[in-house]
C-alpha cells in the first residue's frame, strides 16, 4: 500500500483561508463605552454595507446577555473573548461567500467558528477559570486529515467515487464517527469539541468535519476534482461526498452553504435550549408567548393538561432561578444562540422577536421592547404578504399583545435601569 504524508509545516489549514474581504457586508464596531463590564461583544453596531438584497439603514442595538451576567456577579471574560472571535470570523462573510458551498469556502474557518460557539457556551455554564482549548481541538481536526494519508492509494486518482468512498470508510468505519439519535435531545452532538471527543454528532457537525478533511486534502493536492457533500435532511443518514460533475438536479437542495451551516448550528442550539419545550408543533415564539399568557388559549385546540402544566412549570422554574437539564431548556444558552443569530443576519425579523420574548421572561422589559420594535420595523420594511398560515396569525397576535404589555409596563415603571430581576441569570448552581 502506497502512502503519502504531506508536510504540514508548509501547507497548514491557516494558509487555506483567505484574508477577510474588504467588502464584507457586516462590519462590527464597538458602541460608545458603557459601564465597566460592557464590551464590544455585548454591545454592537451592525452596519449593512453593499451587496445586500434588502435595503436596510445602519441600526444600533444592544445585546445584553453578557452585561446581565456580569451584573449578577458572573465573570464573562472567556464568554466575551469567544464571542469576539466568533464575530471576527463571520465578519469575513460577503453575501456571495455566505452562499458558497462548505466544500470550497475560503473566507471563514467553519471548524474554528463552530469551536468558538462551543467555547462561549461552555464558559456560560461551567464557570471555569480557563477557556475551552479551541486550538487543541483545531489540532484534532488537522490530525484527522493527516491520519487519512496512509489510507490514500494512487489508484484513487482515476476514480473520484473510490476516493470519496475511501474518505467515508476512514471517517465512519476506521475512526468510528456516527450520526447521533436526534430524538434523545443530547447535548454532545451539538458541539464540535464533543463530537471530536465522543465521535457521535449531528448531521451538521459531521458535515463540518467532512468538509474540513476535504479542504486539507485539496490544499495538499490530493483532492483533484470538484467534490460536494450531500447533506441529509432525514434523521439517520450520514453526510457523504459525490463528484459534482455527475450530480443531479435533485442534489441541489442537499448542498450546504457556509452561511446556512452556521445558522443551522445556532438554530439547533436555540431549539435544544429553549426554556419552553412543551408542544413541539408550535413555534418557539408561540411556546414562550403561551407561557407569558400572550396567546388566546382558545386557539390551542386539543391542548392537553400536561402541555398546560409544562408551560406553567417552565415559567415557575424561571421565576425561582432553577437550573434543569436540556429537556427543560437553558435560558443562558438560548439567549446566546439568539444573539449570535442576530449577528449572523440582522435583517431577520423573527430573530429579534424571539430574542425579545426571552428578554421579557428575564424581566428585561426595556430591552425586550427595543428588540420587539426592531422586529416590527424589519417586518414593515420587508412588506411581506400576509400568510394564510394560522400559526403565523397566532404569532402576529401574540407579538401585538406582547408589545401592548411592554408599553404598559414601561408607562408604569418609567425607563429606569433594569435590575436583572430574574435571578436564574445569577444562579451558579448547575444540574450536574
Amino acid at each position: 500500500m502506497s502512502s503519502l504524508t504531506p508536510a504540514p509545516s508548509s501547507l497548514s489549514r491557516t494558509s487555506f483561508f483567505a484574508i477577510p474581504s474588504a467588502f464584507s457586508k457586516f462590519q462590527l464596531c464597538p458602541l460608545p463605552s458603557v459601564p465597566s463590564s460592557s464590551s464590544s461583544s455585548s454591545s454592537s453596531r451592525v452596519l449593512c454595507r453593499g451587496g445586500s438584497s434588502v435595503q436596510h439603514v445602519a441600526t444600533d442595538f444592544k445585546l445584553v446577555l453578557h452585561d446581565a451576567l456580569d451584573a449578577s456577579g458572573i465573570d464573562t471574560t472567556h464568554a466575551r473573548k469567544a464571542r469576539e472571535e466568533f464575530c471576527s470570523q463571520i465578519r469575513r462573510f460577503t453575501e456571495i461567500e455566505k452562499e458558497t458551498s462548505i466544500c470550497i469556502n475560503r473566507s471563514v474557518d467553519l471548524g474554528r467558528t463552530a469551536l468558538y460557539i462551543a467555547a462561549e457556551d461552555d464558559s456560560l455554564v461551567s464557570h471555569s477559570s480557563v477557556p475551552l482549548p479551541v486550538d487543541a481541538f483545531i489540532s484534532r481536526l488537522d490530525d484527522l486529515s493527516m491520519d487519512y494519508c496512509p489510507h490514500y492509494k494512487p489508484e484513487y486518482d482515476s476514480s473520484p467515487e473510490k476516493f470519496l468512498e475511501s474518505i467515508e470508510r476512514f471517517l465512519y468505519v476506521h475512526k468510528g464517527f456516527s450520526r447521533a439519535n436526534e430524538n434523545l435531545m443530547e447535548l454532545r452532538p451539538l458541539y464540535l469539541h464533543s463530537v471530536l471527543t465522543h465521535r457521535s454528532g449531528s448531521a451538521v457537525m459531521l458535515s463540518v468535519i467532512y468538509s474540513e478533511i476535504m479542504k486539507m486534502l485539496r490544499l495538499w493536492g490530493l483532492l483533484y476534482f470538484d467534490a460536494e457533500i450531500f447533506f441529509p435532511h432525514d434523521a439517520l443518514s450520514l453526510p457523504n461526498g459525490y463528484h459534482k460533475q455527475k450530480s443531479k438536479e435533485s442534489d441541489q437542495v442537499h448542498i450546504m452553504t457556509s452561511g446556512n451551516l452556521l445558522v443551522k448550528v445556532l438554530n439547533n442550539l436555540k431549539h435544544a435550549f429553549w426554556p419552553f419545550q412543551h408542544d413541539s408543533n408550535k413555534s418557539l415564539f408561540l411556546r414562550a408567548a403561551h407561557a407569558a399568557n400572550c396567546v388566546d388559549r382558545s386557539d390551542f385546540v386539543g391542548e392537553s393538561g400536561s402541555q398546560i402544566a409544562s408551560a406553567k412549570a417552565a415559567q415557575h422554574r424561571l421565576d425561582r432561578g432553577v437550573w434543569t437539564s436540556v429537556r427543560f431548556g437553558d435560558m443562558r444558552r438560548s439567549l446566546s444562540a439568539c444573539e449570535r443569530l442576530i449577528l449572523m443576519n440582522n435583517n431577520d425579523a423573527n430573530e429579534f422577536r424571539d430574542y425579545s420574548i426571552l428578554l421579557y421572561h428575564c424581566g428585561l422589559y426595556e430591552q425586550s421592547l427595543q428588540h420587539l420594535n426592531k422586529y416590527q420595523e424589519l417586518k414593515n420594511l420587508q412588506a411581506e404578504v400576509n400568510s394564510s398560515d394560522p400559526l403565523s396569525s397566532l404569532e402576529d397576535d401574540a407579538a401585538d399583545k406582547l408589545m401592548m404589555r411592554l408599553n404598559l409596563i414601561m408607562m408604569e415603571q418609567g425607563w429606569s435601569q433594569p435590575t436583572y430581576a430574574r435571578n436564574f441569570l445569577g444562579n451558579s448552581s448547575e444540574p450536574w
